[in-house]
Formats: C-alpha cells, sequence, structure tokens
C-alpha cells in the first residue's frame, strides 16, 4: 500500500510526494516543512500536517490563518480517501491511494501493477463480528479485533499459554500489561498484550515480530530484559522482566508531582547510560517519557530502567497503529523535537535526547517545557513545538542549581547541533553538574 500526493496546481505543480509506511508530512511556509512554500502568500508557517499510516491519510490544520480545505469545504480535520483535494491558497494536492500487485503476464513473468486497494471483508478474531477493510489484494488475509472486544480485551486481557495471571499492572493505547507467573519454573513476569488497533496484514504481523526480537537483544542493567514474545489468537503478546516498582511518572505523582532534583538526576543518568548503548547499537527509542522508565527501590538506591525499546516505532510503523493524530496523544507528541514530528520515520539518536530534556524536566518540574496548557490541543502543541521557546527551568524550580538545568536545557535545544551530541555526553556532563553540589 502506499499514499502518493500530488501537487496538481500551484507554484510547484507536478512535484509528487509518495508514503509506503507511517509517516508525517508538514506543509507551510517554514523551512521546516517537508512542503515548504514560501511564495503562497495564503499559507501559515505551519499550516497543516498530514498523518499516512497507508492506506489511511489524515489531515489536521495547524491553526492557519486562511484555512486548509479539503474538496472545497474548509476542515480542521479530516480523513483523507483516494481522489481528495486538499487546497490552501494556490496550492492544490490530490491524494492518490494504491497497493502494490503481482501480476503474471502470458509469458509467465511477474511483475508490480499499482491498482486501487481491495475492499475485503473481515471478522473480529475475538468475536467474529464482520466488517470491511482496504487491503492490497482481494484475497488478502488479515487479522482484526473490533473497537469493543479491543476495549475489553484491554480491561480483561486473555490468559497466555505457559503463564498463569495474576493481576493487571496498566492498561494502555497499545494494550495491557499484567504481572504473570511461569508456568515452567515460577518466575515472575510482565507480560504486555499489544492489540492491533487496524485490519492488519499476515506480513506486517510477521514484520513486526521480527523487529521485537532484533530489539531484544539488547542486554543492559538499565534496560528492561525480553523473555520472550509471540502470539495468541491473534494478539501478539511480550514477556519481559518484572520490576517491583513504579514508572517515574507514578513516583512523581506520588511526591505531589515533582521530585527532589538529586533523584532526578539518579533517575537520569541511568536512562542516558542506557540510550548510550543502544545508541552505539543502532538503536532508536522514540518514545521516551516517565511511563517508560520504571524505578525500583528507593533514594539513593534507586535501579532506573528504560523499558518498551523500539516498540512504539515498530507497532506504527509495521501498520499495528492507524493514524495516531486523530486520538489523544498531544502528550506524547509533546515530547518530540521538530524533527520528529516534521519527519516522523527518520528517526536519530539527537530525538531521544530531546525527549530525555522533556522527561526531565517534568520530573524537576511537574510541568512542560513549552508554554503550553495541560489540556493543549495536537495543533496547539505541534505549534509550540515549532515556534515557542521553552520557559527556563529557574523560573518554575529557583532552588535548583544552574549547571544542573543547563544539562537538561540543552537537551531541549530545537536545533540538533546545539544538543548533546551524544547520550554518553550528556551524562558525563549531568554527572559533573551533580558532583559540584555533592
Amino acid at each position: 500500500m502506499r499514499v502518493t500526493l500530488h501537487v496538481v496546481a500551484g507554484p510547484q505543480t507536478g512535484r509528487d510526494f509518495t508514503f509506503d509506511q507511517h509517516d508525517t508530512f508538514l506543509i507551510g511556509r517554514s523551512e521546516d516543512a517537508q512542503f515548504c512554500l514560501p511564495h503562497d502568500r495564503f499559507f501559515s508557517r505551519n499550516h497543516c500536517i498530514i498523518e499516512i499510516a497507508p492506506p489511511q491519510c489524515f489531515l489536521r490544520d495547524l491553526g492557519s490563518t486562511n484555512g486548509t480545505f479539503v474538496n472545497g469545504i474548509r476542515v480542521e480535520t479530516a480523513h483523507l480517501k483516494h481522489g481528495d483535494r486538499i487546497q490552501g491558497g494556490e496550492t492544490v494536492l490530490e491524494v492518490e491511494v494504491r497497493s502494490d500487485n503481482m501480476v503474471v503476464n502470458a509469458a509467465g513473468v511477474r511483475s508490480g501493477a499499482m491498482t486501487e486497494p481491495s475492499l475485503i471483508t473481515i471478522a473480529c478474531l475475538n468475536c467474529g463480528t464482520p466488517s470491511k477493510a482496504e487491503a492490497s489484494r482481494p484475497d488478502s488475509k488479515l487479522s482484526y479485533v473490533c473497537d469493543e472486544c479491543r476495549d475489553k480485551l484491554r480491561k480483561n486481557p486473555q490468559p497466555i499459554p505457559n503463564y498463569q495471571m495474576m493481576r493487571i499492572l496498566g492498561q494502555g493505547g497499545m494494550g495491557s500489561v499484567m504481572l504473570a507467573r511461569s508456568t515452567k519454573d515460577g518466575s515472575v513476569v510482565a507480560i504486555k498484550t499489544l492489540l492491533p488497533e487496524v485490519a492488519v496484514s499476515d506480513q506486517s504481523l510477521k514484520r513486526f515480530m521480527r523487529e521485537i526480537e532484533v530489539a531484544s537483544s539488547l542486554q543492559h542493567p538499565n534496560i528492561v530484559s525480553y523473555i520472550e514474545h509471540g502470539s495468541h489468537n491473534g494478539i501478539v503478546y511480550l514477556v519481559t522482566e518484572y520490576i517491583s516498582g513504579m514508572d517515574a511518572s507514578r513516583l512523581a505523582k506520588k511526591r505531589g508531582g515533582k521530585l527532589n532534583y538529586k533523584e532526578v538526576i539518579k533517575i537520569i543518568e541511568q536512562t542516558l547510560a542506557a540510550l548510550d548503548f543502544a545508541h552505539t547499537k543502532g538503536f532508536v527509542h522514540r518514545d521516551i517519557k516517565e511511563q517508560n522508565i520504571l524505578v525500583d527501590g528507593s533514594y539513593p538506591n534507586y535501579l532506573a530502567k528504560l523499558t518498551d525499546f523500539g516498540l512504539s516505532k515498530s507497532y506504527k510503523q509495521t501498520g499495528m497503529s492507524g493514524v495516531t493524530m486523530v486520538g489523544d496523544v498531544a502528550g506524547t507528541i509533546a515530547y518530540m523535537p521538530p524533527e520528529q514530528v516534521r519527519d516522523f520515520k527518520e528517526v536519530r539518536p539527537p530525538s531521544d535526547i530531546y525527549a530525555i530534556g522533556m522527561t526531565a524536566y517534568s520530573l524537576l518540574t511537574g510541568a512542560h517545557a513549552l508554554d503550553i496548557g495541560p489540556n493543549a490541543g495536537i495543533s496547539e502543541t505541534v505549534k509550540a513545538i515549532f515556534e515557542k521557546p521553552i520557559i527556563p527551568i529557574a523560573s518554575r524550580v529557583p532552588d535548583i542549581p544552574l549547571r544542573v538545568s543547563a544539562v537538561f536545557e540543552t537537551a531541549l535545544a530545537k536545533q540538533i547541533e546545539l544538543r548533546w551530541r551524544t547520550a554518553g555526553e550528556m551524562r558525563e556532563a549531568l554527572l559533573r553538574a551533580d558532583a559540584e553540589f555533592s
């Protein structure tokens, strides 16, 4: 499956932008935009953003002055389909959705052909309720769990073979986390069940499992260890070591919303050690936040472990999720640096460094680094990421040493070249700043 945006009118007529995996596409006069229109005066700097997860395509206006139009109607948000036309000012883009099909000619030679996606009937794996979905071929086999069953399975996950379920530890967008005991050796583990949000092809499920297998090779004292993974009744599960503490977000809430800077340093320096190790192995986390840092023990003997390494990336890029900007994900987007919002699939280690800076800022201050309200929507959040400076830590919590604040604020530079070059370099700077006040 692929989505192509054809520029059919305006100063850049004839340009095409093609997407075959989950990505974002920013349009505006800003140099940050993938589709930069500096000479179209009707466009705002950051005009609109399109999220694409072929065959799905979702548009969101970013509070533009002159508006974004789909088929002549001004919209704030819109699900796009094949043939739709997007307009802002003089520029018009047409949406094309196609699938790659292999055809065999009279000589028996296989070749690629582009056709419109097929609409096929699928049944929920759990309850059997039929539904319709777009697929590459009329005979495609897709795994699908309906919305009602997804909600039920998130609240009451199915038992996993060879494990005795004990209790639910948490629930999130991708599924649930359960405390369980192995029936083979009695060890206590955590099991994450991952529910596809949309109909997923067998090929995508296999790719997702391969991605998980690759990520499971990361062995480090500050990374939660993978034990095994598999699928059961169409639901993917992931078994990891169990950390008896709580995530850093819950720890901060337990303390009234924020932590002492010494505690934050202890948690963040260990997380940076994990990141430095992973980055040297070629892995980028892409979803660093307080909820993904598990903390065991008590200060000063905290043991921090980073979890869900690469899970967000593989979940999205292999088609397990739909277009995420439809839902309430402003909190997650708020931790993304400009380059990750602008180019979702091409994320490098500096994006993790920015996110760890955001995480530390939140743990230190109990607030967001950007000047946005706690209930800010996605449009407001995206504009702030590109256009608003961070609020200095000192203005929120004056008693934090400036050398410590500077380490975190350097990580939050909008320009990649102004951030720490590596997680290891940031960790060393943080430990040096801490040593001055010990």
